[in-house]
């Protein structure tokens, strides 16, 4: 921060001392005190105090009156009134000097306080964009839950806020201690490393101790980093939830190290982006024993629909075996039983469209529902509406999970609540989803809605539970059961 110097230097000394010099001779040459030129005197000392202060401004004042005074006294021709009109000139020139250099230091002072503000305020501002940059970045994080769509969002993010030729994300794998290379940029890498393989700045880094490490030039430090072009490298520890999740690392080949700055944003934009990582990881986890459930469900459902009629034809084919044998007519029999492998065929092919049915960016929730609707209604006589509202789309694994949710609330109707109406509402607006199946079905009954193994509830609150949604089921005997969930996007 620049301050004033209160002692003036010897070239600032000597033009004063010359600028009042020269106004002091012409002031003598023409009638010393008495000059008209006498108040240029005032300007010389009021220019002195207020350019170096008390000291400068008070000496000049007294050398200008002795210089002015001295001669005037000794050749005037009225002792008193020169001695008077001295002694005037001496107040006024003394009193120029000082208010001058109070002016002085008042305008130092207010100088200074505008430097120590404006140097805020700098700081501020770029504390500011620091902050804007994150905020933007942290913004295009994946709304997902995918691990892949997390991680590519996570490096293109990080070519948005960086500059860098090499980068990685290094994710740490509790099982065997080993660190998979999740994404790289730039680099050939192995797709896993050993602990005892990472670079010296990435085990550093991994340590946690510190937000980056840093390391403006690699030539000197103690090890190369993730290429061995890297000239230069930050290394900022994911850690989320207390948990190490893995490491970020960016790297330049040139001459051109990171600066403080690049450090700061690295740091900032670790927390959020371990975390959507670590989000998505856990999801991954979550739907591989979610993939075991469904296929249980599936089998289930395979079992209790298409396993059944299967026995059914089996025993039917045994008995027109032996009919057969025992020469009785069985083309009556055979007919009968075609249109049951009819019935069974159509089983299964219904069975496997609705497996294959699924939310996708081509199609949406409400056109997925009514074509769903409309296949309940041609194979069980049961009236389904759908009534929807949709302004603005949620994320897809949520909708996804979320269709799974209606498509199971319609099947359990369907078999069993001997309705014959089902109503299907949705509505999304891309902040808050709501959507409620409901039959005018017998309800079930007492005290099964609490059952985790009732019509499927299992499966719907697991659904529910994995994407942050509210699942809750109404039943009122003769009058049917209401499936409502409803969810609420993640705040940005």
């Amino acid at each position: 921060m620049r301050r004033i110097d209160p002692t003036p230097g010897l070239r600032r000394m000597v033009e004063l001392t010359s600028e009042a010099a020269v106004i002091g001779i012409a002031v003598a040459a023409t009638g010393y005190f008495e000059s008209p030129i006498a108040f240029s005197l005032l300007t010389a000392v009021s220019v002195a105090g207020f350019i170096s202060g008390f000291g400068t401004g008070l000496r000049l004042a007294a050398a200008t009156t002795l210089a002015i005074g001295i001669p005037s006294i000794t050749e005037g021709v009225s002792f008193q009134d020169d001695i008077r009109l001295v002694a005037q000139w001496a107040v006024e020139l003394f009193l120029v000097a000082i208010v001058a250099a109070y002016a002085r230091r008042i305008s130092g002072e207010a100088d200074e306080r505008q430097a120590v503000a404006l140097d805020r305020m700098g700081r501020l501002a770029d504390a500011n964009e620091l902050l804007f940059s994150l905020h933007q970045v942290a913004q295009e994080l994946p709304a997902s839950l995918d691990f892949d769509e997390a991680l590519d969002s996570t490096i293109e993010r990080l070519r948005d806020l960086l500059v860098f030729d090499t980068a990685a994300i290094l994710v740490f794998e509790e099982s065997d201690g080993s660190w998979s290379v999740a994404r790289r940029y730039g680099a050939r890498l192995p797709s896993a490393l050993l602990a005892s393989d990472l670079p010296p700045p990435v085990q550093r880094a991994a340590r946690g101790l510190l937000p980056v490490v840093e390391v403006p030039n690699a030539l000197v430090a103690n090890g190369p980093g993730l290429s061995h072009q890297a000239v230069s490298g930050l290394y900022a520890p994911l850690q989320a939830r207390g948990f190490l999740v893995g490491v970020m690392a960016v790297e330049r080949h040139q001459l051109d190290p990171f600066t403080d700055r690049d450090a700061e944003l690295l740091a900032g934009f670790a927390e959020p982006a371990a975390l959507a990582i670590d989000n998505a990881r856990w999801f991954a986890r979550l739907r591989t024993v979610g993939a075991d459930e469904e296929r249980t469900r599936i089998a289930r459902d395979l079992h209790d629909r298409i396993g059944q009629s299967l026995a059914y034809l089996a025993f039917e084919l045994d008995r027109i075996v032996r009919k057969d044998e025992r020469g009785d007519q069985v083309t009556p029999d055979l007919v009968g039983i075609r249109e049951d492998v009819r019935g069974v065929v159509r089983e299964v092919r219904d069975t496997l469209y609705d497996l294959r049915t699924d939310v996708s960016d081509e199609r949406t929730v409400p056109s997925v529902l009514e074509e769903f609707a409309q296949r309940v209604s041609d194979r069980s006589g049961i009236e389904v509406r759908v009534k929807t509202d949709e302004t603005a789309r949620m994320p897809r694994l949520q909708e996804r999970e979320l269709w799974r949710i209606a498509q199971e609330a319609i099947v359990n109707a369907e078999r069993h609540s001997h309705g014959r109406r089902i109503d299907v509402f949705w509505l999304s607006d891309g902040r808050e989803a709501v959507m409620e199946v409901r039959d005018n079905g017998s309800g079930m009954p007492v005290g099964s809605v609490g059952r985790l193994d009732s019509y499927g509830i299992l499966g719907m609150r697991e659904r529910a539970a994995s994407i942050g949604a509210t699942l809750a089921i109404d039943s009122v005997p003769r009058e049917g059961v209401t499936v409502r969930v409803s969810l609420r996007a993640a705040s940005a």
